[in-house]
């Protein structure tokens, strides 16, 4: 049966689909990507199984025989991605590919994992860890190294990577298949532990279900979430994303962690490292205090696993946001582009004192069409390549056409308080702040834009309820996929008129579309730019290649740092932190080294090479631009 005559499988079906109330919206969605694809919806594999670096395939298929009986889970735990397996990138919310990224900004097979292992608990990992470490090749100079293995959550980390390892051949642990339990809802603490395959929308359904039974009894919750909902909680806090209420800190507003070392030992972090009580047969219990207080004793170790490669995190306990008693969303237009920089200057204070609510975000007008979810052609005035970016007459004549009218930037905030009359004085005292700097600032409130409006969507995400719409600007382009680029700035004018130029020129330069998102706080600011291309146009991967490696290389030059990339960047990104000499790089290896001396948990992710591999050629720069073949330049290695 096809695709466009299923429906697609619910949460109550599959840990990671959509609720019932998203099932037709999410039906709809898949349906329209499969239909406007021109890629195969399989690629078979042209270089058949690729083994880890220095292991032999027989060497390799004995260790997964091995593992195998260990786990005593058959085929339904491992999967071997040889000559059989076909790489399917699928859509968000089947089951991402667990082999390759499916946002392939290069040949689908340049970074194939040659196996997925589907651990069913803690146990399984550490066994896996273990058996990792025990098959052992060598580097060039002589040092055993193991089994890489990628841990991911629910693979979903599209624009950052996805699920792909970062060495060809490496072992992909894919952790949300099997455990994607809540663990534990605490609506007294307003908190919550949760494993690895636990999706947004899997916590919003709980949460909602402890609120319907606590009515009346305790403060209802509310979960903070990302512009997607089908995401891991919990692998989007250990890679430090954010959403947009007051708790939009995903990491920071962790609490508590039960970790795999790369040894295959287990470590607690904060007060789950002490024992709670005896129960009543003399077994340790959990601290009560866990997911309380962040802490422990001595040095905070919690950071060390996030954007790391120094253990797996398989539990991760989280607060919950208490629910205010009223929210209200609204959104700012602002009339020309040169208005950015005192957009900036007004939002500082604004920020720094409290006055604003939650996260906000700044969006250039461009974003409102492709949030409609119409081809860039829609938006066409026959003055331009049909392949090129919109010029910005037709980005305003377009833009005039829809609910917001021609503007050049779009402020969309959300307000928390007392009382509905409250908000509304608290809305209109911004906007007064704002028109007095800015002439021309609009305001404007959901109900007085269409229901299909992007206002909308923004308004149930800063109540934390997680949606689906940021699907929709895939269509932009064919076969529509996206990288991100993630610069921190400070929140001052001159600032974020350098950055935005420095952007927008580049952008030019290679040909593309700029789509600028910015989360503005009161001392820095997110810079997201989203680099949508075409995965069929072997041209427009190229140049989006280029594109990043300029931007990461340009804004590093001007004192402006990623904070977040993906896995192809890494050590672009890495290496341009390097004050004294690579003082953080050493660092990070130092501990890479102490923790994970045969290098089996991610090596190269986030840019960490462990000593195993380093000097071997591996890892990527500014000059490397084809990236359809990853090998060790190297080639003895």
């Amino acid at each position: 049966m096809s695709s466009a005559t299923t429906k697609v499988a619910t949460l109550e079906e599959a840990y990671s689909g959509p609720p019932p109330r998203l099932q037709d919206e999410a039906t709809a969605k898949r349906d329209r990507i499969a239909a406007s694809r021109t890629l195969p919806a399989r690629f078979t594999r042209r270089r058949g199984l690729q083994p880890p670096p220095g292991m032999s395939i027989d060497t390799f298929l004995a260790a997964i025989a091995e593992l195998r009986a260990e786990l005593k889970g058959g085929d339904d735990l491992i999967q071997v991605n040889d000559d059989g397996v076909d790489l399917v990138d699928g859509w968000y919310l089947d089951k991402p590919a667990s082999t390759h990224d499916a946002f392939h900004v290069a040949d689908p097979e340049a970074l194939a994992s040659s196996a997925v292992i589907f651990p069913r608990s803690t146990a399984d990992v550490q066994a896996i860890v273990r058996w990792a470490n025990r098959h052992t090749s060598t580097s060039k100079d002589g040092k055993a190294r193991g089994i890489p293995l990628y841990p991911i959550s629910m693979g979903r980390n599209l624009g950052y990577g996805g699920a792909a390892p970062r060495i060809p051949g490496g072992v992909v642990l894919d952790l949300g298949r099997n455990m994607h339990q809540i663990l534990d809802l605490d609506g007294g603490n307003a908190s919550c532990i949760v494993e690895p395959g636990v999706s947004y929308f899997a916590l919003y359904e709980a949460v909602q279900q402890l609120n319907e039974a606590n009515k009346g009894t305790q403060t209802p919750l509310w979960i903070d979430c990302p512009d997607l909902g089908g995401g891991s909680v919990l692998g989007n806090a250990v890679d430090r994303g954010v959403g947009y209420t007051p708790y939009g800190d995903h990491f920071g507003n962790h609490c508590g962690m039960e970790v795999v070392l790369p040894d295959g030992s287990l470590l607690r972090t904060g007060m789950g490292a002490l024992p709670g009580a005896s129960d009543a047969d003399g077994q340790e219990t959990d601290n009560t205090a866990w997911q309380s207080f962040q802490h422990s004793f001595g040095p905070a170790v919690h950071g060390l696993f996030s954007q790391s490669s120094l253990g797996i995190v398989v539990k991760m306990g989280f607060h919950l946001m208490p629910a205010p008693p009223a929210h209200q969303s609204y959104c700012l237009t602002f009339p020309r582009e040169d208005d950015f920089a005192a957009i900036v200057e007004v939002i500082r204070p604004l920020a720094q004192q409290g006055v604003l609510g939650n996260i906000p975000q700044l969006r250039h007008v461009v974003q409102e069409l492709n949030v409609t979810g119409q081809p860039r052609a829609t938006f066409r005035q026959g003055t331009t390549e049909a392949d090129g970016p919109l010029t910005a007459d037709e980005v305003h004549a377009a833009a005039a056409k829809l609910p917001l009218g021609d503007c050049a930037w779009v402020f969309y905030g959300t307000q928390y308080g007392a009382s509905a009359d409250a908000l509304q004085d608290q809305i209109a005292s911004l906007h007064r702040r704002f028109l007095a700097a800015i002439p021309g600032t609009r305001l404007v409130l959901p109900d007085e834009v269409p229901g299909d409006h992007y206002l909308h969507a923004r308004a149930l995400v800063c109540a934390g309820v997680p949606v689906l719409r940021e699907l929709d600007w895939l269509h932009w382009v064919p076969n529509g996929a996206h990288l991100f680029f993630s610069p921190i700035a400070p929140t001052r004018a001159a600032d974020a008129r350098a950055l935005h130029a420095l952007i927008s020129e580049l952008h030019a330069a290679h040909g593309f579309d700029l789509f600028p998102t910015l989360c503005v706080a009161g001392r820095e600011m997110h810079y997201i730019s989203n680099i949508v291309y075409d995965r069929a146009d072997a041209d427009a991967k190229r140049r989006a290649v280029r594109l990043m490696r300029a931007m990461i290389a340009a804004c590093a030059a001007r004192g402006f740092g990623e904070y977040r990339t993906h896995l192809l960047f890494a050590d672009q990104v890495a290496r341009t932190y390097s004050w004294g000499g690579q003082a953080l790089l050493r660092l990070h290896e130092t501990i890479k080294d102490a923790l994970d001396p045969q290098g089996v948990l991610a090596p190269g992710r986030n840019g960490i090479w462990p000593a195993a591999y380093r000097g071997e050629g591996w890892e990527l720069g500014v000059d490397d631009v084809d990236l359809d073949v990853i090998q060790p330049k190297n080639k003895q290695a």
